[in-house]
């Protein structure tokens, strides 16, 4: 059989999860600037960024109605991600 490219290939273990976040992570307030990190909630496959952003963390460019825009460092470069509230959570620290 010829190899697959679907958006979560290679997934199996990164997105398994044994406990689903309750309402209170989705009623944080984020601000332009603050630092979040990639938590991918696997139960919600909309507005899911890729599985190799998973755990990096990233600046808030724009608080939209139902995502966020987030900017993330990727070697010398800077890529700009659109993930909904669910996949990500404030930096702790």
């Amino acid at each position: 059989m010829p190899q697959h490219k679907g958006f979560r290939r290679k997934t199996r273990s990164l997105l398994t999860s044994d406990h689903s976040p309750g309402l209170s992570s989705l009623m944080v307030e984020y601000k332009e600037g603050q630092k979040v990190v990639i938590d991918i909630e696997p139960s919600q496959s909309k507005g899911m960024p890729h599985r190799r952003f998973q755990g990096h963390v990233g600046d808030v460019e724009e608080v939209r109605r139902r995502s966020l825009v987030i900017n993330v460092p990727v070697g010398d470069k800077n890529k700009k991600l659109i993930a909904r509230f669910e996949h990500v959570k404030p930096l702790k620290g």
